[in-house]
């Protein structure tokens, strides 16, 4: 899938992973495609909840050796 920009969360323990998705975002402009790699697990459900509560649009979510990838459309 093409995308915009990326961000590389990584390591990185929720809520920072949502924290600077919204602030990348904030950055893009409207329909611009956000990468965002994560390996904690909560996050299956935190990306969800927050394309909807944010108004984004969570195009694609993935899984491979423990990374989760989610590719997120900016409103």
């Amino acid at each position: 899938m093409e995308f915009d920009r990326e961000l590389d969360a990584k390591g990185i323990a929720c809520p920072l992973p949502i924290l600077r998705t919204k602030k990348m975002l904030a950055e893009m402009k409207t329909g611009q495609v956000l990468r965002i790699q994560v390996t904690d697990p909560g996050s299956l459900k935190d990306f969800p909840a927050f394309a909807k509560q944010s108004g984004n649009e969570l195009l694609a979510q993935l899984e491979e050796n423990q990374v989760f990838e989610y590719f997120v459309k900016r409103k």
